[in-house]
């Protein structure tokens, strides 16, 4: 889900990058068959001379963006590669829905799987095929590695989220920005929105579009590249994981993970409010497709098979030129081994610290009225679309009287948090449903706070988001949020701040609270929620909080951390 502005990030990707005096290319568009007789329109450019050659398969679903396959043909074809750019059903002159990702899994359609099979038996092709492409492109990969698809030799997939559900809902809370933004800007049919939002809970329907089910059916190395501020930071570690955790014996340890200070506009030094030293100087020779592609499917000695498979920026306070952090880390792992999960405590007075609550303390309230909710200020949002991304000054936010926040002391010394965040709330409420947003965000020197991680559950899934049970009033339920993963180094001085809210609007959909099925006419309802701070029922956030080490600049490069394995 990528703005056109953004596609194929100069540095990320690297496909158009076209040397002078390339020889003029011109495709052969063929309207290739699906197993269900569809026919999807397919542009072939091949490299001067005789085959066969290798393949670098992009399934396309941009349709503004027809012209675009010679910028990126002529490098790869110049560096012998045969190159297919495929827009997907129903997209450009492709048959079919026009639905996303409709061909893509493996519930009806298959297309990926078969357009593989399809290439395999070309005369051109030498049997080899890898894929490329970035959000939806990326999206697209995950579900025809998911549908089995082989040959398969080599992936690169950038800013992707393995599930639709995730991608669409985030634990139970509609992502009205993201998907309404995006299914409105590339002209999908309406009723492809009014589908998703029919399936609020995660049900069979999403079952059938979700890889994370899939990863067994992976057999294929894979470059995973995200963001700290992406819209699915989590899903390209999932993947990441997935891959190599469960995936076959030429995806298990062959995987690289590669994540930077970056919205879903990808190898920029500057997201949201907040400009980090270095962004762009991402240490890895696997940033570049054709690099990657060429170690992992032809066996060119090209340095990668050096490399440690893991590299991902540590962030800093970048009010101050010399705090810890905002440098570059390769390990061979994620996340460090010696990551230890810290629970930070909420309490009543507001703050927020390392030990526990004392006994009796009680709760705090808040109201949540829908026709006033809380704005979206930055966050996991798709750039130039109607909000701006990544971190931004929450001073709005956290001035509002229906927003919970809790802050630390001034830290006495660095704290580095690497790894997944989780928060663990118990509320209560007089109505019988209602949503949850938490953020965790840094307060530097100058009393600015910036937000680094955030998640959303609406209350009827607190206990899955296959089933959903609505509060009954003054009834405990225990949410946990997933805010995803981070890595930041917090200076001394910093404080950690945590907001709780029940809106976060536009980002997210607004919940009704009056407890009838999502999309159903009625009146909405305002909510009196309780958060609740006793020891029998803490408010925690989970740091992944690992030993603070000294950044210790390599000799090759000072702004890569020596080469420790963590």
């Amino acid at each position: 889900m990528s703005n056109p502005g953004l596609r194929w990030v100069v540095l990320v990707l690297c496909l158009c990058l076209v040397g002078t005096g390339a020889r003029a290319l011109a495709a052969d568009t063929r309207m290739i068959s699906m197993s269900d007789g569809i026919r999807l329109s397919t542009d072939i450019y091949l490299p001067e001379g005789k085959g066969p050659w290798p393949t670098v398969l992009v399934r396309e679903s941009y349709v503004n963006v027809k012209t675009s396959p010679l910028r990126f043909a002529e490098r790869w074809t110049r560096h012998r590669w045969a190159f297919l750019m495929q827009h997907t059903r129903g997209r450009g002159a492709s048959e079919g829905r026009n639905f996303a990702f409709e061909g893509d899994g493996w519930a009806d359609h298959r297309d990926g799987a078969d357009t593989t099979a399809w290439i395999a038996k070309q005369p051109w092709s030498d049997g080899r095929i890898a894929t490329a492409g970035e959000s939806a492109l990326g999206i697209a990969q995950l579900f025809l590695a998911g549908a089995g698809a082989r040959p398969l030799d080599a992936q690169f997939i950038a800013i992707a989220e393995p599930s639709l559900y995730a991608a669409v809902h985030r634990q139970g809370v509609f992502r009205k920005a993201l998907v309404e933004d995006w299914l409105r800007i590339y002209a999908y049919d309406p009723d492809n929105l009014r589908l998703w939002r029919a399936h609020p809970s995660y049900d069979h329907f999403w079952e059938q579009r979700d890889a994370t089910k899939k990863f067994g059916a992976v057999d294929a190395p894979a470059v995973h590249l995200g963001g700290w501020f992406d819209v699915f930071t989590q899903g390209t570690i999932d993947a990441f994981e997935g891959y190599n955790e469960q995936g076959g014996p030429h995806a298990r340890g062959h995987q690289r993970l590669i994540l930077g200070p970056w919205t879903h506009h990808l190898a920029a030094d500057k997201a949201g409010s907040l400009t980090f030293p270095h962004g762009r100087a991402v240490p890895t020779e696997a940033l570049d497709p054709l690099a990657w592609f060429d170690f992992s499917v032809k066996g060119s000695n090209n340095g990668i098979g050096a490399e440690p498979p893991v590299t991902y920026y540590v962030m800093g306070d970048t009010t101050d030129k010399g705090a810890p952090g905002n440098f570059w880390r390769q390990t061979d792992r994620w996340p460090r081994a010696d990551v230890a999960p810290t629970p930070l405590y909420l309490h009543a007075d507001r703050s927020a610290a390392f030990a526990p609550p004392p006994a009796g303390e009680a709760s705090l309230g808040w109201t949540s009225d829908p026709a006033h909710p809380v704005p979206t200020l930055g966050g996991p949002q798709l750039p130039r679309t109607s909000l701006a991304p990544g971190p931004m000054d929450q001073a709005l936010v956290e001035n509002r009287r229906d927003v919970l926040v809790f802050t630390t002391e001034p830290l006495a010394k660095p704290i580095e948090v690497t790894g997944r965040l989780t928060v663990r709330l118990w509320i209560s409420s007089d109505a019988p449903d209602t949503d949850v947003i938490a953020r965790l965000c840094i307060v530097g020197a100058d009393g600015k706070s910036y937000n680094l991680a955030e998640g959303a559950r609406r209350a009827r899934y607190a206990e899955s988001l296959r089933r959903e049970r609505l509060l009954e009033p003054g009834k405990v339920r225990e949410l946990v949020i997933d805010l995803w993963s981070t890595s930041i180094v917090f200076n001394r001085g910093n404080r950690i701040r945590v907001e709780v809210a029940s809106t976060s609007y536009p980002g997210y959909d607004i919940n009704p609270q009056n407890g009838l099925t999502p999309g159903a006419s009625g009146e909405p309802r305002i909510a009196h929620n309780t958060l609740h701070l006793d020891p029998a029922h803490p408010a925690v956030v989970i740091l992944p909080v690992a030993p603070y080490l000294p950044f210790v600049p390599s000799l090759s490069s000072p702004l890569i951390e020596n080469g420790r394995t963590m």
